[in-house]
């Protein structure tokens, strides 16, 4: 029974792994894009009427930047279908919501939310945008469909590890460490994809940096990368730095 289980499950993994958009990164995804932006529309309804969504000029900037940006992003992906896994039109929303917390984010399917206390460090609309290409391409790439298929995965081996009398507290310990893991490939995925994103949309992508490095000044360096969902600051802003004089940013901008 077990070695018709795990044969089943590779065969699983074999058939769902395919490749990211534009970095080509190989991604596993067990979970059905339609299941997972069912679910983050649902989830997405319920925060705005729970929200104080703003309707002014800063959310009026919000919108004009992710209207431009989702655009660029489209136009690009008509011209190179190849490049994109996604079978679903996005139905695009930009919100933005009051809120003290420094965040943004976007659901899969394109659902864009900006809250009021991330505006101090966006600082104009070359900074919104850095933030907002930045949470697009976490959607256009499909992470969290993918982290919800790591979840699977994470689940059934928990199951499997305790059939054979392994601690649960050792193999969750293990498999935590391992998916932040993929959140930080995640982000990093995310910044270069949403570097792409500006300069399709004709943003420039080096407002990235001084984005970061304000971000980095207000955190006093408290953070400790290998435990982290996220880059350092530093480490974030290196990669930018490397990538925007890289081939591959130079040969899909040009």
């Amino acid at each position: 029974m077990k070695k018709i289980f795990f044969i089943s499950l590779i065969l699983a993994l074999v058939i769902a792994c395919t490749n990211a958009p534009i970095s080509g990164r190989k991604q596993l995804l067990l979970v059905s894009e339609e299941e997972i932006i069912t679910q983050s529309y649902s989830q997405y309804k319920e925060v705005i009427a729970n929200s104080k969504v703003l309707n002014n000029d800063d959310s009026k900037l919000v919108k004009k930047v992710g209207e431009r940006i989702s655009k660029a992003v489209e136009k690009y992906f008509n011209e190179h279908p190849e490049q994109k896994n996604s079978q679903f039109k996005y139905q695009w929303e930009f919100n933005l919501i009051e809120s003290e917390i420094p965040n943004a984010w976007c659901m899969p399917g394109g659902k864009v939310a900006v809250y009021t206390g991330i505006l101090p460090y966006t600082k104009d609309e070359e900074g919104l945008a850095v933030v907002m290409s930045h949470e697009i391409a976490h959607a256009i790439a499909e992470h969290g469909r993918e982290q919800a298929s790591y979840s699977i995965i994470q689940n059934l081996g928990g199951s499997v590890v305790n059939s054979i009398g392994v601690s649960s507290q050792i193999y969750n310990g293990a498999s935590n460490l391992v998916l932040l893991k993929y959140s930080r490939e995640h982000e990093t995925e995310a910044d270069e994809l949403g570097l792409i994103f500006m300069k399709l949309a004709g943003y420039n992508p080096n407002a990235a940096i001084t984005f970061w490095e304000r971000m980095k000044n207000s955190s006093n360096g408290n953070q400790i990368e290998f435990l982290s969902t996220h880059p350092s600051d530093t480490t974030r802003i290196n990669n930018i730095k490397n990538f925007l004089q890289g081939e591959k940013f130079k040969n899909i901008t040009r």
